[in-house]
């Protein structure tokens, strides 16, 4: 398995052809200075960039009309005079010089437009190509030649990797040929997918031509749970997640969860920008940064910061101070972080992967996101898998709303209960595949959809919120059913009618009926959680607190000692719990920062620059007091540390479960269980 360095930097160097002076400020010394300020231990530095500029000579390409020196090569040499490693950069899946060479090999959709980022020839963006049509072969000619250029880079970076469902005319011509449908969807779609692997198959095998060790990713965002197709092209995963570029904070967490468990190293990606990728002069605060590395090694990845270089080719001090905040404290911590794998007990099977939506280039569907949203917010840590994963070391499996039972997944599940495990279901996942029975053997009653909707919840004392006791509203339908034997989650509540233009009622929707229906919320054994209500989806939508308490509760009930970790950290506090096992030791992750929507949805009108929209922000990292952790943990503590401290604090045992108390937590604190 290739392992990667902890504290790397994607330098992005999208430069116009129409900026002169490239280069003209790089000094070896200011960026050897810089990278040591930056703590880096690893930066990626561009061959091509987007706009189709190489930043060396080439025979194939355009070096930048502004640039008079070889300046990869500079950087190459500079860097690992200090011991950086440098990873070189190609684009891929766009380039504009080659869109303005070559037309006919530009993407083209079912309308016969061209797929752009900005579509309309008359506005600014880059433009889509076609892996099926010969710019594959002019892609691999040039990595090619970047490669056999610079024998010691440190791996090949391709980006953009994404193929549409085009109507160009080598598609077309191809599909017809190969048995498809040009004018069938799906056929698009599948022939599609034909093309992606044959990108991969075609760039990794020139890659690994010229050099078999050569570390390679292929970057298209994420890797899609249950996609494990692709994953035998790569050497390592490169997960980008930028949480003020649009993906949240949440997104992240997600990502890793299922990559943790594939045996490959990966990394998590985040920006110094304010925004997202090309913004100049844009940054975010430190503790920000320091806080987006600590979840980084918290999930068991290392870490990537991305940043773009002004054309000077200088290399920018605030920004290298800014991110040498975080990598300062990263370098610290790095020797309880390094070949960890996760050790949580409960894993959420994915939605993607399970209804067979992977590499369909949908992102996670509400269910799923809302599910990881809920288990982080209770301090749950989970891993994500798809088909191929085992479930064996899991005590609890979470299914999600819309993933109905299939004839395998049932036998597999019938095994995991056999077993002893524990499983918590919610809405359809209670189903059969193709049919509206129940797939387990719960004491209820099945009645199907409730037509009436939204219906109202009025919790069972043990699950209800502590601040209402009254129905609450859920905006999507429940299932119908009635409990008849162990524990009923509550009553259901149903609104008079309807909302239609013939019979409403106030802004919104119609209130309840003052007595309940006769169904139930959801139902509890000793082996299994139902919850009737779509609940993970609808917390993904609308983040409703009762809604979180009320599952939160029903969970905390439902596992009781079973619960791996206990904390009385905030909702906004995250957990996950490692296991080195070269070290024989067990590494709580706890951490701690308070975001803050700012900003607003403003159209910046002139083309400039991007309309704005609220972005999730941290600046302050507030201290928590009092913090308390009771871990179970399978094996004899022999003490604990808080690292990278190197303090031993006391411990409390009791039948496996340790109690740490932590004074004070600010960010993150790794507390370290030696056995």
């Amino acid at each position: 398995m290739h392992e990667l360095r902890f504290r790397q930097i994607h330098l992005d160097f999208h430069t116009s052809p129409h900026i002169p002076g490239i280069g003209e400020k790089f000094d070896k010394k200011q960026w050897q200075d810089m990278l040591k300020t930056a703590h880096a231990d690893s930066i990626t530095c561009f061959s091509c960039c987007h706009h189709g500029m190489s930043y060396h000579p080439t025979k194939l390409g355009q070096m930048h009309p502004g640039l008079k020196f070889n300046l990869l090569r500079e950087q190459i040499d500079a860097s690992h005079e200090i011991g950086v490693k440098v990873p070189i950069y190609f684009t891929a899946g766009i380039n504009n010089l080659i869109a303005e060479r070559h037309p006919e090999w530009r993407e083209i959709c079912v309308d016969g437009s061209h797929r752009d980022w900005n579509p309309g020839e008359l506005k600014p963006g880059f433009r889509s190509l076609c892996f099926n049509s010969p710019y594959l072969d002019y892609l691999c000619d040039l990595v090619a030649e970047g490669c056999e250029m610079f024998p010691d880079a440190d791996g090949v970076f391709l980006d953009i990797i994404s193929q549409g469902e085009c109507c160009c005319k080598h598609c077309v011509r191809d599909m017809l040929a190969e048995g498809y449908d040009p004018e069938s969807q799906e056929d698009r779609y599948k022939f599609s997918r034909r093309t992606l692997l044959k990108y991969y198959q075609r760039v990794t095998e020139t890659v690994r031509g010229i050099d078999p060790k050569m570390p390679i990713f292929h970057n298209s965002g994420a890797v899609k749970a249950g996609n494990r197709a692709i994953l035998p092209y790569f050497s390592h995963l490169e997960l980008e997640s930028l949480p003020t570029g649009g993906w949240g904070y949440d997104h992240y967490p997600l990502s890793a969860a299922y990559c943790r468990q594939l045996n490959m190293d990966f990394l998590g990606m985040t920006g110094k920008f304010h925004t997202t990728w090309g913004e100049f002069g844009g940054f975010k605060h430190p503790n920000a940064l320091r806080y987006e590395c600590a979840a980084m090694l918290a999930q068991g990845s290392k870490c990537s910061i991305g940043d773009q270089l002004h054309p000077s080719g200088a290399l920018d001090e605030s920004t290298c101070r800014l991110i040498g905040a975080a990598y300062a404290e990263v370098e610290e911590k790095e020797p309880w972080c390094r070949k960890v794998q996760g050790a949580g007990k409960t894993a959420l099977l994915s939605n993607t992967a399970f209804n067979d939506m992977s590499g369909t280039g949908h992102s996670a569907p509400p269910s799923e996101t809302g599910a990881s949203r809920m288990l982080q917010e209770l301090h749950i840590p989970f891993d994500l898998l798809d088909k191929e994963s085992s479930f064996d070391a899991y005590n609890v499996l979470v299914l999600a709303d819309d993933l109905r039972i299939s004839a395998e997944l049932q036998q597999r599940l019938d095994a995991f209960l056999a077993k002893g495990g524990k499983l918590i279901l919610s809405n359809n996942a209670l189903l059969k595949s193709g049919e509206d029975v129940p797939a387990f053997d719960l004491p209820l009653e099945y009645s199907g959809v409730n037509p009436l909707y939204p219906d109202f919840i009025r919790p069972a004392e043990t699950a209800a919120p502590d601040f209402i006791n009254t129905p609450f509203v859920m905006y999507r339908p429940s299932q119908r059913i009635k409990v008849t034997g162990g524990e009923s989650l509550g009553q259901i509540y149903d609104p008079y009618f309807n909302r239609t233009y013939l019979h409403f009622c106030s802004h919104q929707h119609t209130p309840y009926k003052p007595d309940p229906s006769g169904f139930d919320a959801g139902i509890m054994t000793d082996q299994i959680l139902y919850f009737a209500h779509p609940v993970f989806g609808l917390y993904a939508a609308y983040g409703t607190v009762a809604l979180k308490h009320f599952v939160g509760k029903a969970m905390d009930r439902f596992l009781g000692d079973t619960r791996q970790i206990k904390t009385n950290l905030p909702s906004q506090g995250r957990v996950s719990l490692m296991y080195q096992p070269a070290e024989n030791r067990y590494i709580l992750h706890l951490l701690y920062a308070n975001t803050i929507l700012r900003g607003s949805t403003v159209e910046m009108n002139g083309g400039n620059v991007r309309d704005s929209k609220p972005i999730e922000v941290i600046e302050e990292l507030n201290p928590v007091y009092d913090v308390t952790a009771d871990v179970s943990i399978p094996a004899q503590v022999r003490k604990v540390t808080l690292e990278p401290q190197g303090v031993e604090i006391p411990v409390q045992e009791e039948n496996g479960r340790y109690s740490v108390t932590l004074e004070k937590l600010c960010c993150h604190q790794m507390v370290v269980f030696h056995c």
